[in-house]
């Protein structure tokens, strides 16, 4: 399953499709984190959006242990509509709610 970046790379958003990822697959943090040979505190900051910067190797490990991969595409030249962020708005009120 792949990771489309577009227009911006977003280390919240990325942790937080592992976390979704991670708890389909079952597993604890503990286990994803020695899977991918990371410690778990990292994958705690990642997942819980206070990683500052992570290492591309990194994200790299956890995605191949999780089954996930990231795509590049080529970034819109528009900006987004009102319409295009109160969706994006939506989206992201619905995921609130399913935690």
């Amino acid at each position: 399953m792949p990771i489309i970046i577009g227009n911006m790379l977003d280390l919240v958003s990325i942790g937080t499709q592992i976390a979704e990822q991670r708890k389909r697959l079952k597993l604890s943090q503990t286990e994803l984190s020695r899977k991918a040979g990371i410690s778990r505190a990292t994958l705690d900051a990642l997942e819980n959006g206070r990683a500052g910067e992570l290492g591309f190797s990194k994200i790299g490990k956890l995605l191949a242990a999780v089954g996930l991969e990231l795509a590049l595409q080529q970034a819109s030249s528009q900006r987004p509509t009102l319409d295009d962020l109160m969706q994006e708005n939506r989206d992201d009120q619905s995921l609130d709610r399913r935690r």
